[in-house]
């Protein structure tokens, strides 16, 4: 299992001012070697980047931005080596769908008093920099903005969670997502226009059928069975209760999901587990096979929740890893929450002090010929993120974010995965808050604090970042 994702593809409009090719001779080509040497340095760890060489002329800027769409990069970064008038650069910037970041930097750190006109001349992109801001905020053309020196490690840590951002926002627009079954009925807080969702975020989704999933089930070839199964006797903690039958029963259906992953190219998936019941035939509910395949970075969501599905793997490209989650009691005196589901949690990001616990559930969640196994996974206690993807008025998209710890609790003896979150503040304020934000049941959850990339996400979706 991998939480490998691929890097941020960056392209870099570097800007001077045409004047200066007969008044200041060679100094576009001292610029660009500065942004070679030291700019691109700092970027390269963060992505993959694109820079054909600097432009200043309206024709050559949109000419390379339509190279940089034509090569599918993730974000747009626009550098002023020089002052360069705004309007080569607006029509361009105006109609790209690429994230723009302008980074207002330059080589010079100090102005003291060596400072000479050699070093003024070498070092004023900023007034372009507010030229070229002004007109995009005025044309209403959405944008991020840094200001930092390449030495300023906050100024690194803005670019980078802008790219993340980027790259995720790209990913959603290209996303797939499965929905096995039907949505849990009467369910209404996921309940999407699938219509909508491919025109407001771009995702599209496809239909997996009960039927599909038994015969690819029923048709997994031996060897691959036998080295499922020994994988799992290998990694996790097999219940003494647990069968040779059961865990074939649960390989046949994790070998069954994951060929519809590959073979629909899905980034997400979410089953009903009332469907499998529907058809007598069903082995068992995939529940083990859906918390390794989040460890892959496919997202999940329960129930039918095509729209749980697509923020868990959202928060996944963000900031990985990433689970599916839902809050299911509250612990009023340790001010925490208990988080927990049916038997889908990210395995990849269990506590390392021990292995996971395979269980056998007491009782089964739906009909089906063989018993359900489940990873009982704990999380990793340090700092997190509680995430929603959620629809307010109107049906606009909001992003519901808040700082978390994941506290040193458990495994109990529960057969469903099972963690406790402390909101750092009276989790009775911060459950009324999460509610009045039309923070749905269903949510995702991160190591770290994404609150900033899930900001800047915001604004490239131009959805609502609630902070709570």
């Amino acid at each position: 299992m991998s939480n490998m994702h691929p890097r941020p593809r960056i392209a870099v409009l570097a800007l001077s001012l045409e004047l200066y090719e007969s008044l200041a001779p060679g100094l576009r080509q001292k610029r660009e070697a500065w942004l070679r040497r030291d700019v691109l340095r700092a970027v390269e760890p963060l992505g993959e980047v694109v820079f054909p060489g600097a432009v200043f002329r309206r024709d050559q800027v949109e000419a390379a931005v339509a190279d940089f769409e034509s090569r599918g990069v993730d974000a747009l970064l626009v550098v002023l080596l020089t002052y360069s008038p705004s309007q080569i650069a607006l029509p361009a910037l105006k109609r790209t769908r690429l994230p723009i970041l302008i980074w207002n930097t330059q080589e010079l750190l100090s102005v003291d008093a060596s400072f000479a006109t050699a070093q003024m001349i070498d070092n004023h992109g900023v007034h372009g920099t507010q030229d070229l801001a002004s007109v995009l905020v005025r044309e209403g053309v959405r944008f991020h903005y840094v200001t930092s020196h390449l030495s300023d490690p906050d100024g690194i840590t803005q670019v980078r969670d802008f790219l993340a951002a980027a790259a995720a926002r790209g990913r959603l627009g290209r996303a797939r997502l499965g929905l096995l079954g039907y949505p849990f009925p009467g369910m209404g807080d996921f309940a999407v226009d699938s219509t909508h969702l491919a025109a407001s975020l771009g995702c599209q989704w496809v239909h997996l059928s009960v039927e599909d999933y038994i015969n690819r089930a029923a048709d997994a070839p031996a060897d691959a069975l036998a080295t499922l199964k020994d994988e799992y006797r290998r990694s996790y903690d097999v219940s003494e209760q647990i069968t040779d039958e059961d865990l074939e029963a649960t390989a046949r259906v994790e070998l069954a999901l994951r060929g519809m992953v590959a073979d629909h190219r899905l980034d997400a998936l979410t089953y009903q587990f009332m469907a499998f019941g529907d058809d007598q035939r069903s082995p068992t509910v995939p529940f083990v096979a859906a918390s390794r395949l989040l460890a892959d970075g496919i997202g999940f969501g329960g129930e039918g929740d095509l729209v749980g599905a697509a923020g868990s793997a959202l928060l996944h490209w963000l900031m990985p890893p990433a689970t599916f989650s839902e809050i299911f009691t509250i612990d009023f005196s340790g001010n925490g929450l208990f988080m927990s589901h049916m038997g889908e949690a990210n395995v990849a990001m269990a506590r390392p002090d021990r292995k996971v616990a395979m269980l056998v559930r007491p009782t089964p969640i739906t009909r089906t010929r063989h018993r359900q196994l489940v990873l009982a996974t704990t999380l990793r206690p340090g700092p997190a993120t509680l995430f929603a993807l959620a629809q307010g008025p109107g049906r606009r998209w909001r992003l519901i974010a808040s700082a978390m710890e994941i506290a040193d609790y458990g495994p109990q003896p529960m057969a469903v995965p099972h963690w406790k979150m402390l909101p750092g503040r009276d989790v009775r304020r911060f459950l009324t808050d999460y509610a009045l934000a039309g923070g749905p049941h269903h949510n995702a959850v991160c190591f770290g604090d994404a609150r900033q990339r899930l900001r800047m996400l915001a604004c490239l979706l131009d959805a609502d970042y609630i902070e709570v």
